[in-house]
């Protein structure tokens, strides 16, 4: 599958774009999660593909051949795209066999749809009705009627969300195996970036209405393309630079070292685009040291089971810290922040790699 330029708004008379430009190719048997916080555009993208909504501009092309441009259009039911809902979306009247097989062309063969319901663990189950079954039951079938016909796309939107812990860890560790056995590639839309990193080939993070990076899991945690990315998806700390001198930057929680084999250039041509520097620094990088007169404050903690991750509030940064459990520390302390020595950080534009500095004694 592939897009090309997709750009949509709501409303001609609106201004501003739901989906700027969007180019994302998508691989036979390869699943692809759509990241992005609460209205970037990611459900949008899906209905685009489907055929629910017409793009203003672009193209989407599904098995070679283009559905949706400025001179086609296919309907929705002969684009040869599954679509896996939220909500399920199954036919009460029906059974989980009807309802498997309801995409299928009348007399069309159906054992796809026989295999599928076993490969989803569904045997057995076939003359019940969709509330005779528990949560994770209807949403394998929904996925079971979304393959039977055997399209090229599969469209999941958050379709784990309605499940409990269990149910959701176990189902999307099962999706991968399924969509690969059956020669589909999907497309899962998620606010979880741990869901996304877990189970997706490649992840592709929006922010209103723009893709600003696809890459693997991996790549995505050690090179995010942005700081808008490491801070959604790694949801790591974002710490304004406050001066620059040579290749030093000074920061709240002290001095960062360039360490870039461009280092100086890299700073030059960052300071030049008249945006604002900053590090991105994960949670791992700050220390709290208990200070009744200092500045920072603790706002509140989660206890993760082998530490804590801390919330601070340093005048107007709120920054998050994962320390070990015997760090007990109220809401409410008073403390200082200060960078792990040696910690590696991203400067924000260019990502420039930076050091932590070993603090003076």
């Amino acid at each position: 599958m592939q897009l090309q330029q997709l750009w949509h708004r709501y409303g001609e008379a609106s201004s501003s774009w739901t989906l700027q430009g969007i180019d994302l190719e998508l691989r036979e048997g390869e699943l692809v999660g759509l990241l992005g916080p609460s209205g970037c555009g990611k459900t949008t993208l899906l209905r685009l593909i489907a055929g629910f909504e017409r793009p203003l501009q672009g193209r989407v092309c599904i098995d070679g051949r283009e559905v949706a441009g400025p001179q086609r259009w296919l309907e929705p039911e002969r684009r040869g795209v599954g679509m896996v809902f939220q909500d399920y979306a199954l036919f009460p009247h029906l059974t989980a066999w009807a309802n498997a097989c309801f995409g299928l062309r009348r007399g069309a063969d159906t054992s796809r749809a026989s295999w599928l319901l076993e490969l989803l663990g569904l045997q057995g189950l076939e003359q019940r009705y969709p509330h005779e079954l528990s949560g994770g039951q209807r949403q394998r079938l929904a996925l079971a009627r979304a393959l039977a016909p055997g399209p090229a796309v599969v469209l999941l939107d958050e379709p784990f969300s309605n499940l409990d812990v269990e149910v959701r860890l176990r189902l999307r560790s099962e999706l991968p195996g399924v969509l690969s056995q059956c020669g589909a590639c999907g497309l899962i839309v998620t606010h979880d970036p741990e869901e996304a990193l877990a189970i997706c080939d490649r992840v592709a993070v929006l922010e209103q209405g723009q893709l600003h990076q696809i890459a693997s899991p991996r790549e995505l945690v050690q090179r995010p393309a942005s700081a808008f990315v490491g801070r959604f998806v790694l949801q790591a700390n974002l710490l304004p630079v406050i001066s620059a001198s040579g290749s030093t930057l000074q920061t709240a929680v002290g001095a960062w070292q360039l360490r870039d084999a461009y280092g100086g250039d890299g700073l030059e041509a960052a300071i030049s685009s008249g945006e604002a520097l900053q590090l991105l620094v994960s949670p791992d990088g700050l220390e709290l040291i208990p200070d009744a007169a200092a500045e920072g404050w603790v706002l509140g903690r989660e206890f993760l089971g082998r530490e804590w991750l801390y919330q601070v509030q340093l005048g107007e940064l709120r920054l998050r810290l994962r320390l070990p459990l015997e760090q007990d520390w109220p809401r409410g302390q008073r403390c200082q922040l200060r960078h792990r020595p040696g910690t590696e950080a991203l400067l924000y534009p260019g990502r420039l790699a930076v050091t932590a500095v070993q603090p003076r004694q």
